[in-house]
């Protein structure tokens, strides 16, 4: 389930600087207007946390889960086959950052507490890393909304909605097995290729459900 922030609670004029008319409006790593009102319905205190990112766009803020999104933390490699399975043959991903070497993927809330349990028992669980898992009762760090470069926290696939759709546990579940089982056939598969570098794939957030 998402939250929607009400129209009377979100002071979209003090977005401007998410605004620009000469961009396309949904890029995946870019957040609007839409999206930070979302990211910021997660606080107790919206339209104080939107004041606090007019003056500080390229700070970064912390967040409750539980509510209004979970995280799931992974590392980044594995991450990265995650998102490239849910892009290429699942339903896409909700939003996605990095932080400190981590990779955040924001889901359903609810996911925190059942993705571990199903992990368990699926018969590839044992070949994925485990993951963090951020639900009721923890915080994350999210990164700027504008950030000044991409070697801080930045965001993979950003929130550009009031209601973005985020996976639920069996959804990323179903990643995770698909990620291990690819992990698993490069195991046995030699390439002549060079790897791609992890951070050129770019998502259409336009496919997402």
């Amino acid at each position: 389930m998402t939250t929607w922030l009400r129209d009377e609670t979100t002071p979209y004029e003090i977005f401007r600087f998410l605004r620009d008319p000469d961009e396309e409006r949904h890029q995946p790593a870019r957040v609007t207007e839409e999206g930070a009102a979302w990211l910021a319905s997660a606080t107790a205190r919206p339209c104080d946390t939107l004041a606090r990112w007019q003056e500080r766009p390229t700070a970064p803020a912390v967040l409750s889960c539980g509510r209004v999104f979970d995280v799931v933390n992974v590392e980044p490699i594995f991450g990265r086959r995650m998102l490239d399975r849910l892009w290429a043959e699942g339903p896409g991903s909700g939003p996605v950052a990095v932080h400190r070497g981590r990779m955040l993927l924001f889901a359903a809330p609810g996911t925190a507490q059942r993705l571990p349990a199903l992990l368990d028992w699926e018969e590839y669980g044992d070949t994925v890393p485990r993951p963090l898992c951020h639900g009721t009762g923890d915080a994350v760090t999210v990164p700027p909304l504008t950030p000044q470069d991409t070697s801080g926290p930045r965001w993979l696939v950003a929130p550009d909605t009031l209601g973005p759709w985020l996976p639920g546990p069996e959804v990323l579940l179903w990643a995770c097995v698909r990620a291990a089982r690819m992990v698993s056939a490069a195991d046995v598969r030699v390439s002549i290729f060079a790897s791609a570098d992890p951070d050129a794939n770019v998502y259409d957030v336009s496919r997402r459900r």
